[in-house]
């Protein structure tokens, strides 16, 4: 999974990417300090793991990871070239999901580049460069379909879907508000449109407004503009963020505790990405390894077993599969099957979250 981390220049992006990555990524007070996109790989948090490593007695436990990739701040006129331009929106093609930080503090300290603090206001400037963008990719398209379904019929659909695309963004509207069926999805598939992919928005939020963020009235407009839009708004405090990433896990729940937060940003932000995607995780389990495994909410067990390797798809005969839940009430893998609580599934089986998993195949 693949998250581009954007905003308008001096919001917290770089900062935030610092805190969730421990990646280093640069830090000014001043526009366009992020020229090339920072890429970092994070594990996943999932306490599951290190319990089926004591249950098991393996030391090598290996999490599922998110890509975060920082990029550079956007300003009006990014899709004419203003700022960093198409530079931009050519790293933010290559995301699946994207993150919007949004400013949500008062600081005279740091610069806006608007004069003011206004979230709605920020998120729709960053949506209409992105709108303008995919109104050129569409055009271009669309051209080139045209002359194409007067050659041949089939490519009609095509050029209807792309009307319908042009007409929303020309409304001012995402690609993503269009409803498509799934014929007229695959004639477009392979333009990846900007404003198709899933968003979602974290406020950026000072110490201060933590406790009252219920009422805090930047967050709440945040919040209801992301709601509208069928996404979520997580708040989040980048300077405790940048904090917390100095501390070992102790230190950091004893730091949550006594600021009376009950999650960090960084777990917050993947969960969200998980939902946001319709991801989930399954887990294999033995001596040597404990491992989670990223797959899309409603994959069957052979597609699953791919994601290990191809040649276990390939030779899929059954799966052997007990709950994370289960198996850890019943102490062992052994007691699980006395007990008859590992279950034999075949092709049509559709993966659950946390489903801990033994693919039997033959190649």
């Amino acid at each position: 999974m693949e998250i581009g981390i954007v905003g308008l220049p001096n919001v917290g992006k770089s900062t935030m990417f610092n805190a969730i990555t421990k990646a280093g990524a640069e830090c000014a007070n001043y526009p366009f300090c992020t020229i090339e996109p920072n890429v970092g790989i994070v594990p996943v948090p999932d306490e599951r793991l290190d319990n089926l490593a004591k249950l098991y007695n393996t030391e090598k436990v290996t999490h599922a990871i998110v890509k975060f990739v920082d990029i550079a701040g956007l300003v009006k006129g990014a899709s004419k070239g203003e700022g960093l331009g198409n530079k931009f929106l050519s790293h933010i093609r290559e995301v699946d999901a994207i993150v919007q930080v949004v400013r949500c503090f008062e600081n005279s300290n740091i610069v806006h580049v608007d004069g003011s603090i206004d979230p709605v206001r920020d998120i729709e400037t960053i949506n209409l460069e992105l709108i303008f963008a995919d109104m050129e990719t569409v055009d271009k398209r669309l051209e080139r379909a045209i002359k194409m379904a007067r050659a041949d019929k089939k490519h009609q659909v095509e050029v209807d879907t792309l009307n319908k695309i042009k007409a929303a963004l020309e409304a001012g509207k995402l690609a993503s508000s269009v409803s498509l069926n799934d014929e007229e999805k695959a004639s477009v598939s392979d333009l990846f449109l900007l404003t198709s992919k899933q968003m979602m928005y974290v406020g950026n939020i000072s110490e201060d407004q933590i406790k009252d963020i219920d009422s805090d009235p930047y967050f709440l407009k945040l919040k209801e503009y992301a709601n509208a839009q069928g996404s979520e708004a997580i708040p989040l405090c980048v300077k405790i963020e940048e904090e917390l990433a100095a501390l070992d896990d102790n230190e950091k729940d004893e730091m949550l505790e006594m600021l009376g937060i009950d999650d960090s940003g960084l777990n917050k932000l993947i969960k969200a990405s998980y939902k946001l995607l319709g991801l989930i995780s399954f887990l294999t389990a033995g001596e040597p390894e404990v491992r989670a495994w990223t797959i899309t909410n409603g994959t069957k067990a052979p597609a699953a077993a791919g994601k290990i390797h191809s040649d276990i798809e390939r030779g899929f005969i059954k799966a052997e599969v007990i709950s994370y839940e289960e198996l850890i009430e019943c102490g062992s893998i052994v007691k699980a099957k006395e007990k008859g609580t590992v279950r034999f599934e075949g092709k049509d089986y559709v993966m659950k979250d946390g489903d801990v998993v033994l693919f039997r195949f033959n190649v």
